[in-house]
């Protein structure tokens, strides 16, 4: 057990890879937008800012570099912003296995909410999803996920990776001589 426990890489690389694992979804996020032409929702704009955020608080981290107790901090920090975006993403997808004559109309776009109502009642109103949240615009031709399936999986790998920094064996990147 000792032996495995000592290909576990450190805190501050976990953080490294999870910030990383978020640059790459937010990469295919507007590679698909920009490039493939599919116009983001506004849960999958929510969806973004998670993973934003969980990938901040990953590299915040990963520079800090903090000691046992900041370290389960930055996991729970991690994980809470994780959990937020499986949410939004399990959201989109019960919204997309409605039948048809149960979806939300289509609302007003994001612009217009954000100019007009409070950010609590545009996060309500997102959150409710509307019909545009409920059209599958893409899936995988090879497993068949639609874009919310896939970052549901991204944000479950994310989660892990906040929990096991709260939950294992403690190790810190030591400091370089250097900077000590």
């Amino acid at each position: 057990m000792g032996n495995l426990i000592a290909l576990i890489p450190d805190s501050r690389i976990l953080n490294w890879l999870i910030a990383a694992g978020c640059v790459f979804l937010m990469a295919v996020a507007l590679y698909m937008e920009h490039q493939m032409q599919l116009e983001p929702c506004p849960l999958c704009v929510f969806q973004r800012v998670a993973v934003i955020a969980t990938g901040l608080i990953a590299f915040i981290a990963a520079v800090h570099n903090p000691a046992e107790k900041g370290i389960r901090i930055y996991g729970a920090l991690t994980g809470i912003a994780a959990v937020t975006g499986a949410v939004l993403s399990g959201r989109q997808l019960w919204l997309q296995s409605l039948p048809e004559d149960e979806v939300p109309a289509c609302g007003p776009g994001l612009e217009y909410l954000m100019d007009v109502f409070t950010p609590m009642e545009v996060f309500e109103m997102v959150f409710a999803g509307d019909g545009t949240c409920a059209e599958v615009v893409w899936t995988d031709p090879v497993i068949g996920l639609s874009i919310p399936g896939w970052t549901m999986v991204g944000f479950v790998g994310l989660i892990a990776f906040g929990l096991f920094q709260m939950a294992r064996p403690q190790t810190r990147s030591q400091k370089s001589p250097a900077l000590a």
